[in-house]
């Protein structure tokens, strides 16, 4: 491992590494959220409302962190979130990420966004891969591109239903660049950044041909479309309920819903055939104002019960954040901006690294708390506001 991955002992480090090494445009597109970014805050404030019901007197020499996701064991309940164009971070990109993934014994969710093939991300894993499905307009787009990921061994299908429309990131207007048609004002910004951190530009310019040509969407000649076109043409629409089902029939194996932010919707998403659900709300990065996700966690899994697997999305820090969201009733945790900066700061070896940093943070919350496994967490283990516990009650009862 490299020594600028060693010095990854949490995801504040991993932050601070990885602006050091990418210029500031980069790293403001992996921190900005939407609006002013009061989702985002309230992603993680709303994990420090949480407190822990610790045991005592009860010491177990080893606790075990392993769980199962679809019928998939992996050895801790944390995944890697879709996370589109990790090639503008670090080359290692999405085939790196993969690698580490494996290595750590989890999941990777691969970004409809992708800037590599899913061939050959699906080739690197040793563990499973999940694909994200945006829905590109219509069924006609969609269907090659749902058998593609079919045929390339992905394991399930995670269908994102919350992003209906084109963000609006506030940024700075010294700083600001139109990354959808970037014109010659634009290049002139991030020119002078790129000088500042030569190696990163040096692999920009390398990759630029197999990022901007790599996606899963491809023209009647069969030649992926650039990133700016997928991004234009996934923004022309987004799938409705009644979609759901079609999607399914074309997958043949499991969907996972993501994007899911109440517990009607958590309902529906049942009776539509969802294996599993996502609570998230796009990581704060769609639409500013929603409620956190650990907020919402526990009158969801009042309301679909074991209908169905539930994981989390959203201001997963650390691994007490993990322990407190299983505690809720959460299968596992989806973290993105914790590898995106691990990433960054150090390819594959970083993003292995962040892993052990959650694994390791994981088991001494388990020791801590005086659990032998992540599956005896339960509600007993944590205090939530007295609020949580009326919206949990009326979800309980809604159906």
């Amino acid at each position: 491992m490299s020594r600028r991955a060693e010095r990854i002992t949490s995801v504040a480090d991993a932050r601070y590494l990885a602006r050091r090494r990418v210029p500031r445009l980069v790293a403001t597109w992996m921190e900005a959220g939407a609006g002013t970014g009061v989702t985002v805050e309230r992603n993680l404030r709303a994990f420090e409302e949480i407190s822990f019901n610790a045991r005592a007197a009860r010491h177990w020499p080893e606790r075990d962190l392993e769980t199962t996701v679809l019928g998939h064991r992996i050895s801790m309940p944390v995944i890697a979130a879709p996370v589109g164009a990790l090639g503008m971070v670090h080359s290692d990109g999405e085939v790196g990420v993969a690698r580490a993934a494996g290595a750590a014994g989890t999941i990777q969710v691969v970004s409809f966004f992708t800037l590599r093939s899913i061939e050959d991300i699906v080739g690197a894993a040793s563990g499973p891969i999940f694909m994200q499905l945006y829905y590109p307009g219509d069924r006609e787009v969609a269907a090659p591109i749902i058998r593609r990921a079919k045929q390339a061994g992905c394991a399930a299908l995670v269908v994102t239903v919350d992003s209906a429309a084109e963000p609006h990131r506030e940024y700075p207007m010294r700083g600001r660049i139109d990354l959808g048609h970037p014109g010659l004002r634009d290049v002139l910004k991030v020119i002078p950044q790129g000088l500042v951190h030569p190696i990163w530009a040096a692999r920009f310019v390398r990759d630029y041909r197999r990022r901007s040509m790599a996606g899963m969407v491809t023209r009647p000649n069969g030649k992926p479309i650039t990133m700016f076109e997928m991004t234009a043409l996934t923004l022309r629409a987004s799938p409705v309920w009644e979609d759901l089902p079609w999607i399914h029939e074309q997958w043949g194996g499991p969907i996972v819903i993501k994007g899911i932010l109440s517990a009607e919707d958590a309902r529906r998403a049942v009776d539509v055939g969802a294996a599993a659900i996502v609570v998230s709300n796009h990581g704060g990065n769609i639409l500013d104002g929603l409620p956190a996700t650990v907020r919402m966690l526990p009158e969801i899994v009042a309301a679909v019960g074991d209908k169905v697997e539930v994981l989390l999305d959203g201001g997963v820090q650390r691994g007490t954040d993990v322990i407190k969201a299983l505690a809720l009733g959460a299968r596992a945790v989806l973290v993105g901006r914790s590898y995106i900066w691990a990433l960054a700061a150090a390819g594959e070896a970083g993003v292995h690294q962040i892993f052990r940093v959650y694994r390791a943070d994981i088991d001494r919350a388990l020791a801590g708390l005086g659990a032998q496994s992540v599956a005896d967490l339960d509600g007993s283990y944590v205090r939530v506001p007295p609020d949580w516990l009326a919206a949990i009650r009326s979800s309980a009862g809604g159906r």
